[in-house]
């Protein structure tokens, strides 16, 4: 294997929280692996909603907090929470210093929307639903012309090399369908940015690459993983047979919109006091039993936005109008979508993983401050928080600059083993059918020996093993959580334990210790 080494960090990922990582790391040299061309692909830049953070005079830091807590059912570290939130104000404004063209009163404040389980008007956006590929437009801008940064597009992390606990390098591959022999890069540390999970369902508002690579990677390498059974499904991706699924933000219920089925009628007064903007575990759920039982939900901004939709909401407008539908005209058809990933590998306050000299931030981490139900666009708000506090870690931990490192640039030769498209295609509905909004011990037990199928069917491909990898993490937990919480729902046990609730951590060992358990049953 072609071997390389450099003084840089090493930055695996190109989203939001490796780009503003990138930033806070300058002058000190950094190596970022971007699956694609920087700003493409990457979930981030897909969130439409924008970032959660108190800018209003009526709105507190402490009452963000107390929401934050409240949605996730239980788990929430209650200090990780304060601290993140506390710190919301002063991104917003380093992200509008940096070019992002935030919506703004004519007065000079900050556009407000309010999104489910929030008690004020507090996400921050762009445009509407432009929010993610705004922000990420700003960051790669300064990033490009910061020459601290070398970016390596069209190559993906595959697997950490260790010794000792201790991760001491990162083999990569060519990301395109050909792929390639791997190379061996080996810096100064390493900070995992890489995304979520939620590619690995079926049906997902994730872009394809995001499918728990990054998480199984770390796995794979003896990382303790946080609350893997903790996957949150949007209620309201657009329904019109797209892979991935387009989304309906949440915002269009801040603004009005309502939930009705086929009959037109609305369904969601009689299940929460909040309505369309109850919990998003409580919405996914609705949606989900309409669906099932064949009423078919839709989403109906008719009245609350009429042809201001178009205008306001021009990513939504746009997936509508190449679908056929006009939401100014008709309720838009939704259904309940893996979104995002609450569990991921375990970090510490300044984003350390459990495995010496790595740091993780944004959807691939497990921070405490999602528990079991992400309050709405608090996602790239932790990224935020957490690509700052790794990149404070990582200089302490390595101390003055290294000022002057060489650029890397490996041949990548022929070769390589690639993900069979059909054993991902497999894997990804398993995960939909016996994986998803509702769950039970049978179907986590099929969706377990099938995984292990697949996985024996590509044994030599590690890029297939960090996906079954996760999608193991994933199910293993939410078989031995035997309550429901949040966005994990059991219906053979659907109420919550007694008691606080209790976060979950497990090792791969442990996940593929209860997979052969389960191997050895009769089904």
């Amino acid at each position: 294997m072609e071997e390389l080494s450099t003084r840089r960090v090493i930055i695996v990922g190109a989203g939001l929280g490796a780009l503003y990582a990138a930033l806070a790391l300058a002058p000190r040299p950094v190596l970022m692996i971007s699956p694609e061309r920087l700003g493409e692909g990457a979930s981030s830049a897909w969130a439409q909603g924008g970032v959660a953070a108190a800018m209003s005079a009526e709105d507190s830091p402490d009452s963000h907090a107390a929401d934050t807590v409240r949605a996730g059912a239980g788990t929430v570290d209650a200090e990780v929470a304060a601290r993140t939130v506390r710190e919301a104000r002063e991104h917003i404004l380093a992200l509008t210093d940096l070019g992002t063209p935030f919506d703004r009163t004519p007065e000079g404040g900050y556009v407000l929307s309010r999104e489910a389980a929030h008690s004020f008007a507090r996400v921050v956006r762009v445009r509407g639903d432009q929010s993610g590929a705004e922000i990420m437009k700003a960051l790669v801008a300064q990033v490009r012309a910061t020459p601290s940064v070398q970016v390596l597009e069209g190559v993906k992390a595959i697997a950490l090399d260790t010794d000792g606990g201790r991760v001491t390098g990162v083999a990569v591959q060519r990301s395109g369908p050909e792929g390639s022999a791997p190379a061996m890069l080996r810096g100064a540390a390493y900070l995992l940015a890489g995304g979520g999970s939620a590619g690995l369902y079926a049906v997902t508002t994730n872009p394809a690459r995001i499918r728990g690579q990054v998480i199984g990677m770390a796995a794979r390498a003896g990382a303790v993983i946080a609350d893997p059974e903790f996957v949150q499904f949007h209620p309201t991706a657009i329904d019109v047979g797209e892979d991935p699924a387009p989304l309906a933000t949440e915002a269009l219920r801040g603004e009005g919109a309502v939930l009705i089925n086929r009959h037109g009628e609305r369904f969601m007064q009689a299940l929460h006091p909040d309505a369309e903007l109850a919990p998003r575990d409580i919405v996914a759920r609705a949606i989900y039993a309409q669906a099932q039982a064949g009423l078919r939900p839709m989403l109906d901004t008719r009245a609350a936005l009429g042809a201001r939709i178009k205008t306001q909401f021009p990513a939504v407008a746009a997936a509508c109008a190449r679908n056929g539908l006009d939401p100014a005209e008709a309720p838009i058809p939704v259904a309940a979508a893996a979104h995002y990933h609450m569990g991921g590998i375990a970090v510490d306050a300044e984003g350390r993983a459990s495995l010496g000299n790595l740091w993780v931030c944004g959807e691939a981490s497990s921070t405490g401050l999602h528990g079991a139900n992400r309050l709405a666009s608090n996602g790239l708000l932790e990224a935020l928080v957490y690509a700052r506090a790794c990149a404070a870690g990582i200089g302490r931990a390595l101390g003055p600059d290294s000022a002057g490192a060489g650029e890397l640039h490996p041949e990548f030769r022929p070769g390589g083993v690639m993900p069979d498209p059909e054993a991902i295609a497999a894997l990804r509905r398993v995960m939909t059918d016996h994986v998803g909004v509702v769950r039970n011990a049978a179907g986590l037990k099929a969706a377990l020996r099938e995984i292990a199928r697949l996985e024996a069917g590509q044994p030599d491909c590690p890029a297939f093993l960090n996906m079954t990898a996760t999608a193991t993490l994933i199910a293993a937990a939410a078989l031995r959580r035997e309550e429901s919480r949040g966005a994990h729902y059991r219906d053979d046990f659907p109420a919550p334990r007694g008691g606080a609730g209790t976060r979950t951590r497990i090792t791969l060992a442990e996940a593929l210790a209860l997979r052969q358990q389960v191997e050895k049953e009769t089904p």
